[in-house]
């Protein structure tokens, strides 16, 4: 869950030399420059864990070659916001146009690489607990996700079969929905 806090840094600072564009308000593109930092930072931290669950999907799979096209283009999604950071460190407040088109394209390939994560988790069950249900307790609690299945009257009977057929791993790289 690491990506949430790079991902809406970098994109609201995008936002933020948007605003600086129409207004020409200097202080957004300060506010920008210092999100896109610790945006960066952000992106790069959490790539450490999404590498290593990567390695953890069976080769030969679909879900490796989407896992890899993902890690890839957000590597490229974090080298345009650095591109845009170091262009903007002569003078934060005044950036050059190259400095916002780099953001602009990262922020385009987020979004691409952002649909290849979903279709990870979504489509490919990467990352699914295999008892997961809509009464699974927290992960917080040392309970596995299988126990309390059906405990709440508006859960009881759906058994999640319409969203995946649970397979034996969770990394499993076939079609995990009931035909």
């Amino acid at each position: 869950m690491l990506i949430v806090f790079p991902l809406g840094l970098l994109a609201t600072a995008v936002i933020f030399d948007i605003i600086y564009l129409v207004s020409d308000n200097s202080q957004w593109a300060l506010v920008a420059y210092y999100m896109i930092g610790a945006g960066t930072l952000g992106g790069l931290a959490a790539a450490i864990p999404g590498w290593l669950d990567w390695f953890a999907i069976p080769s030969g799979t679909r879900a490796k070659r989407i896992g890899l096209q993902h890690g890839i283009g957000n590597v490229i999604v974090v080298a345009l916001f650095i591109l845009s950071w170091v262009l903007r460190r002569e003078n934060p407040e005044l950036p050059p146009t190259g400095a916002i088109v780099a953001g602009l394209l990262g922020f385009g390939l987020a979004a691409v690489t952002g649909w290849l994560g979903g279709e990870l988790v979504d489509r490919l069950g990467v990352g699914v607990d295999e008892g997961a249900h809509l009464d699974a307790p927290s992960s917080l609690s040392e309970l596995p996700a299988s126990t309390g299945f059906g405990s709440s009257p508006k859960s009881r009977g759906y058994s999640g079969a319409d969203r995946r057929v649970t397979s034996p791993t969770a990394y499993a790289g076939v079609d995990r929905r009931s035909v």
